[in-house]
Formats: structure tokens, sequence, C-alpha cells
């Protein structure tokens, strides 16, 4: 496992297609790809370096939309998107709402600018339930990023270039 707020390139990867898998737009093949993916990354770097990558995903995306919050038009960080993220989570079956405060504490560590993978680091490792939380947050706010840019997939793309200096770092590095 890595430390000092550093994520592993391929386990951010693995829990950017795990939120993926979560839209209406996934095919039938895709959410087996991403458990092989998931499973394969897991494998070697462990399980927790994936619910971490889920973490710093969350912080990324919520840098990302409220980065203009002082512009008209723009998103409140803390009056609209940490309460209406974790109200829409409230809504999702799957979510475990006793994984609600840690969630709103990344959230908002991200919109006041903290690094919320150094943030959520101080309370040890990240369960399970919570991962899945993070990994239905990420799709809600990978869902507002598309809604925002008003182009379906904007986040995709965004998240796909990003990834593209990770992939050749590890290419040269095999």
């Amino acid at each position: 496992m890595t430390r000092d707020a550093v994520v592993v390139g391929a386990a951010v990867r693995a829990a950017w297609e795990s939120s993926r898998t979560l839209t209406p737009q996934t095919t039938d093949a895709e959410p087996e790809q991403t458990r092989r993916l998931v499973q394969d990354v897991a494998n070697t770097y462990g399980s927790e370096e994936v619910a971490r990558a889920s973490v710093f995903l969350v912080g990324v995306l919520a840098s990302y939309l409220t980065r203009d919050a002082d512009q008209p038009g723009g998103i409140d960080p803390l009056s609209d998107l940490v309460p209406g993220v974790i109200e829409k989570l409230s809504a999702i079956e799957m979510a475990d709402p006793a994984q609600a405060p840690m969630v709103s504490g990344v959230l908002t560590a991200a919109v006041l600018g903290l690094d919320t993978l150094a943030w959520r680091d101080q309370f040890g490792p990240v369960q399970p339930a919570e991962a899945l939380n993070h990994t239905f947050v990420i799709g809600l706010l990978s869902d507002l990023l598309d809604i925002t840019a008003e182009r379906p997939g904007a986040a995709n793309e965004i998240m796909q270039e990003a990834f593209a200096p990770l992939a050749a770092e590890e290419d040269a590095t095999t």
C-alpha cells in the first residue's frame, strides 16, 4: 500500500471503471470486464488501494465541479454540492446510510481544498461499505459534471485524458 496521500494510478483507473458500470449505458460485458480489472488491481496492490482510489476520485471530481463556484451559475460547494450529493446518495438502495458521515467529510474536505486522501487516511482503512458509497458518489458527481458541461460523457472524457499519462508511465515501468 502507498502512503502520504498517494494512490496507485491503476487503482484510480479501477475505481473509475467501477463507477462507470453503474450507468445505464453499461453494456452486458462491462461489469465482468470491470470486475476482472478491479480484481487484478486488488491482487497486485490490495483492495484497500482501490478503496482509497475511490476517495481520491471523489475529491478530484468535487474539486473540478466547484472550481468556478464564485462565478455566476457556479455550484456552491457547501450549500449545494455536499447536501445535494448526500441526498441523492441516500436514495440509492444499496448505499449504506451509516457511511454518509464519512462520505460527507470527504466531500467537504474536497470543496475546502484539502487533500481528500490525506484527510480520509487519518481515520484508518476505508471499509468496503464506505468504498461502495464512494463509488456511488463518483457516479453522481460524474453525472453532475456531464449535466453542467451540457455534454453526456464529459466526465469520462476528462478522466480518460487524465489516465493517458498514467498508462504511459505504467508502460514505461514494465
